[in-house]
């Protein structure tokens, strides 16, 4: 397993880009509404990251068809933005990926539509707290099951599941890079952190059952059950201080 450890020059690249999706999300947060679609969210992610002289990092990955992917309520992850309208009530997670200088930024949010439910709004907590657990667990000397095992014990303390069949990852000069990181698993087992690694750390917690499956469009997940799924992602650095957030939106 290649473990990569990135020089402060590279980190400072690879900041630049989560920058880029920081800057997003805070454009999502009074764009997202009743009644707006899909599309027209990703339109302006678009905008934005192309006037910051960016590039989107998922399009044409893999053969992935948009620049985002946006997941509403049941969807997990991968919804390709389209005509959807989103409704009163609704929860969105929208997941973005920047490239530029060669440097990758990669996170991800689950906004709420207009008022929701008192469950929907508990879920978007624990799995934020979730991440926030999990980050705090990306310190030099531990190991990654710490990371893992922090985020579990979060979400199923509260009564939810983690989706065991994706992953977090290692991000810098390419999108995906080891290692691969489980929202589950043992403390004190993996590989060990060091600083200079950066890592996607991304919980996707379901209401339901940890199940999921792929749709006819080959790429968006949802939840088995029909369960509502969210989605809190940020790219971290590990530092002789600790944790670093480089996605951080300003004001959470």
């Amino acid at each position: 397993m290649a473990i990569y450890l990135r020089r402060d020059d590279e980190i400072d690249k690879i900041r630049a880009s989560c920058r880029i999706v920081a800057e997003c999300f805070g454009i999502m947060g009074s764009a997202v509404r009743p009644g707006v679609k899909t599309a027209e969210l990703e339109r302006q992610i678009v905008e934005h990251v192309e006037s910051r002289g960016a590039a989107s990092a998922f399009k044409g990955y893999r053969g992935y068809p948009a620049h985002t992917c946006i997941s509403v309520n049941n969807q997990v992850v991968h919804g390709i933005p389209g005509d959807r309208g989103l409704e009163e009530g609704d929860i969105v997670s929208i997941d973005i990926g920047v490239v530029r200088d060669g440097y990758y930024g990669d996170a991800a949010r689950t906004f709420p539509v207009g008022v929701i439910s008192p469950e929907a709004a508990r879920l978007l907590e624990v799995t934020r707290e979730a991440l926030s657990r999990g980050m705090d667990g990306a310190r030099d000397g531990n190991h990654l099951g710490d990371v893992s095992h922090a985020i579990q014990e979060c979400v199923e303390s509260a009564g939810y599941s983690v989706v065991r069949d994706l992953v977090g990852h290692g991000i810098g000069s390419s999108m995906h890079e080891e290692p691969q990181i489980p929202n589950f698993g043992r403390p004190g087992k993996g590989p060990r952190l060091r600083t200079g690694m950066v890592l996607a750390i991304e919980p996707m917690v379901n209401a339901g059952d940890w199940h999921v499956k792929t749709l006819s469009d080959q790429w968006t997940v949802v939840t088995e059950d029909g369960s509502l799924s969210a989605h809190f992602e940020n790219s971290v650095a590990i530092t002789r201080e600790g944790p670093v957030a480089l996605t951080a939106v300003e004001g959470e």
